[in-house]
């Protein structure tokens, strides 16, 4: 039994704000609390359909493949605007073990051999529906075949960053990453080195 066994929620009501890249709603529900109480509450949510990242990971050189982009999110804060991450995508429909493979080609030119999924995570539950899939995978120098730096076709303009994984976890400290599935991936892997080889 836990606290909201009479807890549930009714949406009254949803508005569309915006439908461009992705669509901006606004709800009105009914929500009834653990208290048996019912209230209306206006909640506005970003619809962002399912995406995948990956931790490129070459065990022999202790070395981590990630990606700078801009990230307008970061400008708008006044942070340093091409921001250090591991490689991710939308699904565009894909499975997500498929669209991270066709992802890290685009991003950094590495082939994936073998994907190591590892969970999932809404990264931000409060406002954004997004789901996104997290995933590992071994390389070495001789899976990067093509140049990688993004589609031309989506403006893409990327740079490729092969760094020591101890170098890229002092970047967490020193506040230069501080992309969140970023982090969680860096970390998992310091906990998690034995499982990539």
């Amino acid at each position: 039994m836990t606290k909201f066994e009479k807890a549930k929620v009714e949406i009254v009501n949803e508005t569309t704000l915006s439908d461009q890249w992705n669509r901006l709603s606004t709800f009105d529900i009914d929500y009834t609390d653990s208290q048996g109480e019912t209230h209306r509450l206006k909640r506005e949510i970003y619809h962002r359909t399912p995406a995948a990242t990956i931790l490129l990971y070459d065990p022999r050189k202790e070395t981590v493949v990630l990606v700078r982009q801009f990230r307008l999110p970061a400008y708008l804060k006044g942070y340093e605007a091409w921001i250090a991450e591991t490689p991710a995508g939308l699904l565009d429909g894909e499975d997500p073990e498929e669209a991270i493979r066709r992802e890290a080609m685009e991003e950094t030119g590495y082939r994936v051999r073998e994907v190591r999924p590892l969970f999932k995570v809404l990264m931000s539950p409060g406002a954004i529906t997004e789901i996104l899939h997290f995933f590992a995978a071994s390389i070495d120098s001789s899976d990067r075949i093509a140049k990688g730096g993004g589609v031309d076709d989506e403006h893409e303009d990327i740079e490729v960053i092969v760094l020591p994984l101890k170098d890229a976890m002092a970047m967490i400290d020193s506040g230069e990453i501080f992309d969140a599935k970023t982090i969680i991936l860096l970390q998992w892997a310091m906990l998690n080195r034995h499982l990539l080889t």
